[in-house]
């Protein structure tokens, strides 16, 4: 019968079910030490604005992070353009927009990846504008992130 052991001679006790290992880890001990999670995308800044993350660090952070947009009607990036060059508001996490547009405000979430593959060309970006970190991409720097992608992409 399973779950019994049935030597010869043995008294019949419950034995436990062998541990079977599930697909996508189920049943599974936890590791003894777990893989650490990747940095956020507000840790990112924190780090790159106070010089102990790298460039290229930064931007494979940015690629794969949510990057949080205000929106307005029309589908698209709100632009500022009431500095050198124009550039688009964009934050870290929801907590940092609404510190900028306000609780009520309208927005939209997408990668890093995305957003230098959508972002119009000659417009920089803002990153955590109202943040104590606050960053700036001007127009050349996004086609510099833009380049780097594309190395990394197809070498």
């Amino acid at each position: 019968m399973y779950g019994y052991d049935q030597t010869a001679g043995a008294q019949q006790q419950y034995a436990p079910p062998p541990q079977q290992q599930m697909p996508g880890g189920y049943g599974q001990q936890p590791p003894l030490y777990p893989e650490p999670s990747p940095p956020s995308l507000a840790d990112a800044v924190r780090a790159f604005t106070t010089g102990q993350l790298a460039a290229e660090d930064f931007q494979q952070v940015f690629a794969t992070s949510k990057v949080y947009c205000p929106r307005g009607d029309n589908p698209g990036f709100l632009a500022l353009h009431n500095t050198q060059q124009p550039v688009i508001p964009m934050f870290s996490s929801l907590k940092e927009l609404r510190r900028y547009a306000g609780k009520e405000s309208k927005y939209f979430v997408i990668t890093g990846a995305e957003v230098i593959d959508l972002l119009p060309t000659g417009y920089g970006f803002v990153l955590d504008m109202e943040g104590e970190h606050r960053m700036v991409f001007d127009a050349k720097a996004v086609e510099q992130m833009v380049e780097f992608a594309m190395r990394r992409m197809y070498g």
